[in-house]
Parts: C-alpha cells; sequence; structure tokens
C-alpha cells in the first residue's frame, strides 16, 4: 500500500522548488533520502524534475553489483523485454562536492563525460570513494540514505540476481533458460518517490563526507581499471536483459 497518496506536483508547486527529504516506497519496503538541495542543487533540481512528473513512479532497480552499488531510474518493466526507459530531460552539470560513501546517492553517466548525468542515479553499498570520487570527474553524490533505510537497500542488496537485475522468486535455473520469462513481480519496483519534509535545511544536522580526493583540472583515468563494470545513467546501465539479449551499456568502473 501507497502512504502520502500526494501529487508531487500539488507539493512542489513547480519542477524548479527542491524538497530536502524523499521517501522511496518500493516493492521491498520503504526508506528515507535526505537530499543535499544546498549544496548540489543543480543535480537535487534535476532528481526532482523525475519526482515532481511522476518519472520514477513504476520503474525498477534494474541493476546490482553486490557490495559496490544498487542503481535504478532508468527502465521500467511493461510486460515484456526489452525494458522501456525513463523519458529523459536531458544531462545536468557534474557536482562533485560529496564522497561516494556507504548509504550514499549519486547520479549515473556516461564514461569519459562528466556532465552526461539524466534520469539514472545508484546508491553506495559500501564506501567507493577511492574509486569513484576521482573517476569521470567525480561521480556527484547528492543525497544520503537516512533512519534505518539501509536495512531496506542491504534486504534487495542480498538477492538474487539475473545477470545483474535483481530479482525475487527466481531462480538461476530460470534466468540460464534461453527463453527467460518474467513476470512484474519479479522485480524490485519503485511504487513511488514522495516528498516527506520540504524544509530546505533538514541536512544541516547531517555531516556529508566531503570529496577530498578530487583535485583541479585532474586528468581522468578513463575506466582504465581492470575490474570493469557497466553502469548506467544519465549512467545507461550495465543492462543486459538475458532471453532479448538486449545491451544497455554506460560504464564506471570499481
Amino acid at each position: 500500500m501507497l502512504k502520502y497518496v500526494i501529487s508531487a506536483a500539488m507539493l512542489l508547486g513547480s519542477s524548479s522548488t527542491m524538497a530536502t527529504i524523499v521517501e522511496f516506497q518500493t516493492s521491498q519496503g520503504n526508506f528515507q533520502v535526505n537530499l543535499f538541495n544546498q549544496t548540489t542543487p543543480k543535480t537535487v533540481e534535476n532528481f526532482m524534475k523525475y519526482v515532481n512528473e511522476d518519472r520514477y513512479q513504476g520503474v525498477i532497480f534494474h541493476r546490482l553489483e553486490p557490495n559496490f552499488v544498487l542503481q535504478g531510474g532508468g527502465f521500467f518493466y511493461e510486460g515484456s523485454i526489452p525494458l522501456s526507459q525513463v523519458e529523459s530531460f536531458g544531462t545536468v552539470d557534474n557536482e562533485p562536492v560529496y564522497s561516494n560513501v556507504r548509504g550514499t546517492i549519486a547520479m549515473a553517466k556516461v564514461d569519459g563525460n562528466p556532465d552526461s548525468a539524466t534520469s539514472q542515479w545508484f546508491f553506495n553499498l559500501k564506501d567507493n570513494s577511492q574509486n569513484l570520487d576521482v573517476q569521470n570527474g567525480g561521480f556527484t553524490v547528492f543525497g544520503q540514505v537516512i533512519g534505518d533505510g539501509m536495512e531496506v537497500v542491504d534486504k534487495i542488496a542480498k538477492l538474487e540476481t539475473c545477470g545483474s537485475i535483481p530479482l525475487v522468486d527466481f531462480s538461476q535455473d530460470k534466468c540460464s533458460d534461453v527463453q527467460v520469462n518474467f513476470d512484474e513481480s519479479n522485480f524490485i519496483s519503485i511504487e513511488a518517490v514522495t516528498i516527506v519534509d520540504d524544509n530546505e535545511n533538514t541536512a544541516d544536522t547531517l555531516t556529508p563526507v566531503k570529496n577530498t580526493l578530487l583535485k583541479p583540472d585532474e586528468p581522468d583515468n578513463g575506466g582504465d581499471n581492470n575490474n570493469d563494470s557497466s553502469s548506467s545513467g544519465g549512467l545507461f546501465s550495465l543492462l543486459m536483459l538475458l532471453g532479448a539479449g538486449v545491451f544497455f551499456k554506460r560504464r564506471y568502473n570499481r
């Protein structure tokens, strides 16, 4: 059941208004995220455009890399493969102020293009700062999970995957079948993203870790790490939809 069944548009008034705390209502439980709208304003405004237009309603978590990231914001399952893409509002400027530590949410983007983030984001499942703070101009962290929210995120991160897609009630035998049949209930969906508190000062009590690794004009490593992982974006991700052979790809490296 959805809580707070209130239109985001009614609460926001306009897409330029930036709420501070939002709740992700998912098929595996709800959790809240405090957005850093004062220090990453362009990114939060971009994120809230999608919330305001209900474009995240029904999206799935399409990529799970255990002990690395959980990613969503880019695709819907509408009864068949390939997945349907979220309609994009365009790219947003990179704002690499904060560090990619555990529990933060950051924008995904295209390899080699720091300002290519659109609708997709990921949750850092561990401290990825040594890598993601410096790669591709630094990945923009624009909020953090608060309260006991990481219990829900970790619950999703422990699910079985088919390719990199986290699924419930889905066996590896089914995953290896040439004719893969998915049901809507197999996917981890976001039923809604709702506004909990639109007070711009709610982040004042938080102490997010600053990104101190990225140096001005530092050359990007461009994804030279051996442990390569497709991610997505505004980072189009590693989305290999088995059976259909569809491969949506944007990159970042572990």
